[in-house]
């Protein structure tokens, strides 16, 4: 039977208690502007990474050093939750391939709950739906453009305490989808945060930095040490929205067809 992913995090990282926020490839760049921002704002560390041969064959450049495309940060803000001091940060601008999912899924799920993690959010978005009613969101919550899901009774409060509505019903893919499914299974709580997007127009995309500011205007319920503004974090969002256009542009050396594994980001 072939490995799992191997999940590899500098020794002396201490994720006990920890508040997980994992973004992976999204609508309009969202998850990708948010863990950017995160990691600016509360300072985080590159502390490890994912290995696997059906992982896409790149690395990412950012100030001349290679990143790997799925990796781990972490920090220690201030946190409201209980018993969170602490923040990981799992982000991957490269789409997993389908076949992954699954068993990715299953071994960061193994590392959350070996590690002892608090809580874990999954940042993601959606696109733009024709049917401008919002008719799918719970009435009278006030923020038409977000939806939540969560694997427990305890994550739905927890939504419902940064007034987040809940989606009724619908069908998430990726691996918000894959894992947030693991996470009921195996009684973990997590919750998804998503917000709607426009950021794709035709053929191209177009970073969405308004819907990764929403998003993280909900965090800021969770991470108060952030103390978000709206404007100014549309500014900064906006910001990092540019710097991931320059490093997201040049795709350099692409692998050549029938490499078996995806090569488009945000496919």
């Amino acid at each position: 039977m072939a490995e799992g992913p191997a999940i590899e995090v500098d020794e002396g990282v201490n994720a006990s208690g920890a508040l997980l926020v994992s973004c992976f490839p999204s609508v309009g760049f969202v998850s990708a502007i948010i863990a950017h921002y995160l990691v600016d704002k509360l300072e985080l560390e590159l502390v490890g990474g994912v290995r696997h041969h059906k992982l896409p064959p790149v690395c990412l450049v950012q100030d001349g050093k290679p990143l790997p495309p799925l990796r781990f940060y972490t920090g220690e803000p201030i946190c409201n939750m209980e018993r969170c001091d602490k923040i990981i940060l799992i982000v991957s601008e490269i789409q997993v391939p389908s076949e992954l999912s699954l068993p990715l899924a299953t071994s960061l799920i193994d590392w959350i709950v070996e590690s002892g993690v608090s809580s874990t959010i999954m940042v993601d978005s959606f696109a733009h739906g024709i049917d401008s009613s919002h008719n799918i969101f719970d009435e009278g919550e006030g923020m038409e453009s977000m939806l939540g899901i969560g694997s427990t009774d305890i994550s739905h409060e927890l939504l419902k305490e940064i007034g987040v509505p809940l989606l009724k019903q619908g069908i998430v893919g990726g691996m918000t989808g894959v894992m947030m499914g693991e996470c009921r299974r195996r009684r973990v709580d997590a919750m998804a945060i998503l917000a709607e997007s426009e950021g794709e127009v035709g053929q191209g995309v177009i970073p969405d930095a308004r819907a990764a500011a929403r998003i993280i205007s909900c965090m800021d319920g969770l991470l108060p040490a952030v103390h978000l503004d709206p404007e100014p974090l549309l500014e900064e969002a906006q910001r990092i929205e540019g710097q991931i256009r320059d490093m997201m542009a040049l795709h350099l050396n692409p692998p050549q067809d029938g490499g078996g594994a995806p090569s488009g980001m945000y496919g």
